[in-house]
């Protein structure tokens, strides 16, 4: 106990470091305007202001930009699943002309950046009349490369004798997946499920690029423009900040166990 004593100390120490910015975040929350700006700063309101919370409601349509959100993420999130199950499946368990040689350019285009391929994108966005929809902001997050991955190894370790009882039994392929192979993978789909919900919902570069109204933007981008209009009201700031970071807490605890075991299994040997 004495031996690891250090080490607990240092992952004490990095626990609390972390804990920190989201402590100041919801404290100045809870802060007259003139007490976020006093030096020494406080961590503990002297008066807690729970006002500012319905305040930040009046002065921007926060539940639009939460609705806008939640259909940005859950639309993108079924493409992400569809295309993610299928793909991986026939990675996995189909056999076919290059099948390696695709799947390992697959994984490649994990390496581009975004700015790579930002203005072609954009064009053919342009092209289509998508500009400053819902679909521009959709349709090209509905495949994600590294879901595809998680899910081709994890069905690549399931035993062969389940899909060769299916067949003897008369279950077609597509039928073995669904039966099969998808009621054992609950691990990697909440895992994706989760990084596509957080990826979604902090998204804010690219809808940034393809959205002009206020009324389709998504929440990150409403508290882009938020912060330029109320630059010095750290208060009101910091209280929409902590409402939206608070489901995404709360989705990490609720999913944190699936996550775990997803990526432990991910490094398996095949």
């Amino acid at each position: 106990m004495v031996k690891k004593f250090p080490i607990h100390l240092l992952l004490i120490i990095g626990g609390i470091m972390m804990i920190l910015p989201f402590f100041w975040m919801v404290s100045t929350s809870l802060k007259a305007p003139l007490e976020a700006l006093r030096f020494p700063p406080t961590w503990i309101p002297s008066v807690f202001r729970f006002g500012n919370y319905p305040e930040v409601f009046k002065e921007i349509p926060l539940l639009r930009y939460m609705a806008n959100t939640v259909l940005i993420t859950f639309a993108s999130l079924m493409g992400v699943l569809f295309t993610g199950v299928l793909a991986a499946y026939a990675f996995a368990r189909f056999r076919f002309p290059g099948r390696e040689i695709t799947f390992m350019l697959f994984l490649a285009l994990m390496m581009i950046p975004l700015p790579v391929y930002l203005v072609p994108s954009y064009m053919i966005l342009f092209k289509l009349g998508w500009i400053d929809t819902y679909l521009a902001m959709i349709v090209p997050w509905t495949v994600n490369i590294f879901g595809i991955f998680l899910l081709r190894q994890h069905f690549r370790q399931l035993p062969e004798d389940l899909f060769d009882a299916a067949r003897i039994d008369g279950c077609s392929r597509f039928a073995a997946l669904f039966k099969i192979a998808l009621p054992l993978s609950k691990p990697p789909l909440v895992t994706i499920t989760v990084f596509n919900i957080i990826g979604s919902w902090n998204s804010f570069f690219w809808p940034l690029i393809v959205t002009h109204s206020d009324s389709i933007r998504p929440l990150q981008v409403g508290l882009a423009y938020f912060s330029r209009e109320q630059s010095t009201n750290y208060t009101l700031l910091m209280a929409a900040t902590t409402m939206a970071i608070i489901p995404l807490i709360a989705l990490f605890f609720i999913a944190q166990k699936h996550i775990i075991q997803s990526q432990a299994r991910t490094g398996l040997k095949e």
